[in-house]
């Protein structure tokens, strides 16, 4: 029973920390951020893993936040974020 607590506390405050870290999903220029960089993904099979996919890249980047700029594909989606710091 203790290590069920545990793993549940584990896992609650791994979630908390990483969502933390998180890079942001922008619609436009952030106006107190500069450009840093574009990233970019691939293989991704809906829109939704595209997404997380270039979020996951812009937070190894350090951004604060990303726009998407592109995608394109049928079955395999590709797609570009401008990153922001």
């Amino acid at each position: 029973m203790k290590t069920i607590k545990m793993t549940i506390a584990a896992i609650a405050l791994a979630s908390v920390s990483f969502t933390g870290f998180a890079a942001d999903l922008v619609n436009s220029a952030p106006q107190q951020q500069q450009q840093i960089g574009v990233v970019s993904a691939g293989g991704a099979s809906n829109l939704s893993s595209l997404e997380a996919k270039l979020a996951v890249k812009a937070e190894q980047a350090g951004a604060k936040s990303f726009r998407i700029t592109s995608t394109s594909g049928d079955n395999k989606l590709h797609g570009t974020a401008v990153i922001y710091q």
